[in-house]
């Protein structure tokens, strides 16, 4: 998943977070107080800073974005140009961006909760200026008159800057009465402060529940030895993924896992219900003022679906072609229940629970494709891991990674690297790797953009920075981290949202990396996915902790063909997911806890554990996502259209298919349309036929199974 800067995990899949040249030194003398300036123009972003100088500089970043905003906005319209507007207008825009990630980014990752704090409230102060200076009506008529002037005289990305621009104070109703505007500021403000308390709160979650040894059944030894243990000696298993999922898919005590299902999905559910319900509200009435039905059609103007109609009609065609395996498999799931029910002496329900789901599905993999879990773990420890994706990425995109000593990063476990083009040398960007849970640290697995690689106010082409957050198992006891196979799959889908930012080559930092459609933004990361399940790629990526011995060939096969075990229900999943984020952004209010439960009953024969409420955790709510969560699935039919028509073709590990897709899919941004680009990749229209074969639901000779 990618933040986004406005305001995952197997089951809701995993996000990314984001947010000239008329020298400005007067304005910007900024090299910047919380960055430090470096060679060529670049600078070393700043992770020591205090809680005092995280508020003094937000506050100084907001007084000079603001003095740039004020220079445009007092110019006579009959004099605006490139230079005093546009030029002037980038240079505050990437000035912003390259300057506030030091000060709203700490709050998901620092150590210290005084530095989250102060950090949350910096992202609250400068969410709160977002919409003031989205909303600078000055400025907007400005942008109009620039673009009545130079039309048909700017480049294609200067036109398309503008473009947005104009685009967007529209959407911000920059075109309305004054009293609307200033009804719609107020709830856009409320909206940010919402969403960020929203998140804070499951960030800060630190909920633990307590279990003995035998309710902890069937856990292997590895997962043990990872465990806080009590004075008693009984086991501390907090709601962290590498403690959750494990457990829900392997512990045999179905009171185990209910009391951890159920808490997992309580997570924050008074506050964020809460929080929740007054977004809905306050969302659907500023769509209203703006002249749209409903919030989701507002948010998916500007994404390749382009209405709710469209979307509901997307999801309503997968569930049809998804139905009738996922009943099948649901079936199945209830036949393995019974029969262990029988054998150990268990009550059968009849039915399959919220906390039966994923240990049942668990077992078909075991059944069905006899893949040995705890064997599989073993072959792949994180540095191995590491080590893999990392060749792979260089190898297959043209790229240098060389790891920097004394990062001087947010925390002692974090590692950076700097990104080179391995044909001319030159400098591309830096990432970081945060990849291990601590307390207060975001949760789930996210690609955070900290600064936009495009060109700065002197020139001169600035540097991306990107760092990739995720929560694998510590090393502990004698055990290396070893990361289960959905995991690996995460880390390369992730660090595919890494790449993007860092390879895009843009003009205007407004396009940088992932600043795509919403619903095209997942299209680079799943599709590198797919290196996950092919033998040369895990080959390279595996070796055993202990001696680094290869996985046996047998299983190997298991694991591959393994890839369409639960397909059915796990893309119904995804459609109970997306048809949630529809229904709430279609509507004003509504019970979001029974929401949820209609959906998961209804389309995945599911029923929701009674007092839980899984939309108070769905974080995606609440971090850009709104009413574009079926984007995961939107983007899946592109990304496998890529792959099986092009990689899969002419070799994974084919160089030139690399450069290509770098050169097409990456370097862009979002200076291109998503459709362009996948017609300019692909030769032709996309289509949906691998998307289909690669959940095994079309045969690659196209008849279906």
């Amino acid at each position: 998943m990618f933040w986004f800067r406005s305001a995952a995990c197997p089951t809701l899949y995993c996000r990314v977070f984001q947010l000239s040249r008329m020298p400005l030194q007067t304005v910007f003398s900024i090299a910047g107080r919380g960055i430090s300036q470096g060679e060529n123009g670049n600078h070393a972003l700043r992770w020591d800073l205090s809680p005092d100088e995280i508020k003094a500089h937000t506050d100084n970043l907001i007084h000079r974005t603001k003095t740039a905003y004020d220079h445009i906005g007092s110019l006579d319209v009959e004099t605006v140009s490139v230079q005093n507007t546009l030029l002037t207008l980038a240079d505050a825009k990437f000035n912003y961006a390259a300057s506030r990630h030091v000060l709203d980014f700490p709050q998901f990752v620092s150590p210290c909760k005084e530095v989250r704090s102060a950090s949350t409230e910096a992202e609250k102060k400068l969410a709160k200026f977002d919409v003031e200076i989205s909303m600078r009506e000055d400025v907007f008529h400005r942008v109009i008159a620039l673009q009545k002037k130079l039309q048909g005289h700017l480049t294609p990305e200067e036109n398309r800057f503008l473009h947005r621009i104009v685009t967007l104070g529209k959407r911000n109703g920059l075109h309305l009465a004054k009293e609307i505007q200033e009804e719609i500021k107020r709830a856009s403000k409320l909206i940010s402060e919402l969403s960020i308390e929203f998140n804070r709160n499951l960030n800060e979650d630190t909920t633990a529940l307590v279990f003995s040894e035998r309710e902890l059944g069937g856990l292997a030894e590895s997962y043990l030895n990872g465990l806080e243990r009590t004075e008693d000696g009984r086991y501390q298993v907090t709601l962290e993924y590498p403690h959750y999922y494990p457990l829900m898919k392997r512990c045999h005590i179905p009171e185990t896992r209910r009391r951890m299902e159920t808490a997992f999905h309580s997570r924050c559910k008074e506050e964020n219900t809460a929080i929740l319900e007054q977004l809905m509200e306050l969302r659907a009435k500023v769509a209203s003022l703006l002249g749209f039905s409903s919030h989701a059609d507002y948010v998916l103007e500007l994404n390749m679906a382009r209405n709710a109609n469209h979307v509901s009609d997307f999801l309503d065609k997968l569930y049809t072609r998804l139905k009738p395996i996922g009943e099948k498999e649901r079936k199945y799931l209830l036949a393995l229940k019974k029969r262990e029910c029988l054998m150990k002496g268990l009550a059968f329900d009849g039915q399959v629970n919220a906390w039966d789901l994923p240990y049942y599905m668990n077992q078909v993999e075991q059944v069905k494709f006899a893949v040995n879990k705890d064997k599989l773990i073993e072959y792949f420890p994180l540095h191995t891991v590491t080590r893999g994706l990392l060749g792979i990425y260089q190898e297959l995109l043209g790229l240098t990674f060389t790891q920097v000593p004394a990062p001087n990063a947010w925390h002692e476990s974090v590692d950076l690297y700097a990104v080179r083009d391995a044909a001319t040398g030159d400098d591309i960007g830096r990432f970081y790797l945060d990849l291990h849970p601590r307390e207060g640290k975001y949760g789930h697995a996210a690609c955070f953009g900290l600064q936009p690689g495009c060109v700065g106010p002197d020139g001169e082409r600035r540097l991306a920075v990107a760092a990739m957050v995720a929560n694998f198992t510590k090393p502990r006891k004698g055990w290396p981290s070893l990361l289960q196979h959905h995991e690996v799959e995460t880390y390369f889908h992730e660090f595919g949202h890494v790449m993007h930012e860092l390879c895009s080559k843009t003009v205007f930092s407004e396009f940088s990396g992932t600043q795509v459609e919403t619903d095209f933004v997942e299209v680079p990361s799943q599709m590198l996915e797919n290196w996950v399940w092919e033998e040369p790629s895990l080959r390279r990526m595996s070796g055993h902790y202990k001696d680094g011995s290869p996985i046996p060939d047998a299983l190997l096969s298991k694991l591959i063909a393994s890839r369409v075990a639960n397909t059915g229900m796990m893309n119904l999943r995804q459609v109970v997911l997306g048809k949630v984020d529809q229904t709430l952004h279609t509507t004003a209010c509504a019970d979001t806890a029974q929401v949820f439960a209609t959906h998961s009953e209804s389309i995945l024969g599911i029923p929701a554990t009674p007092g839980t409420n899984m939309t108070a955790s769905f974080s995606h709510l609440a971090g850009g996502y709104d009413g574009q969560y079926y984007g995961y699935l939107w983007s899946e039919v592109y990304s496998m259209d890529i792959f099986f028509s092009h990689f899969k073709k002419e070799g994974i590990m084919n160089p030139k298919v690399g450069r290509a897709y770098r050169k097409a899919i990456l370097e862009p941004g979002g200076s291109v349309d998503g459709m362009d680009m996948l017609t300019c990749f692909l030769g032709r229209e996309p289509c949906e036929d691998a998307f289909f074969q690669c959940k095994g639901l079309v045969h690659p000779a196209g008849k279906k199974s």
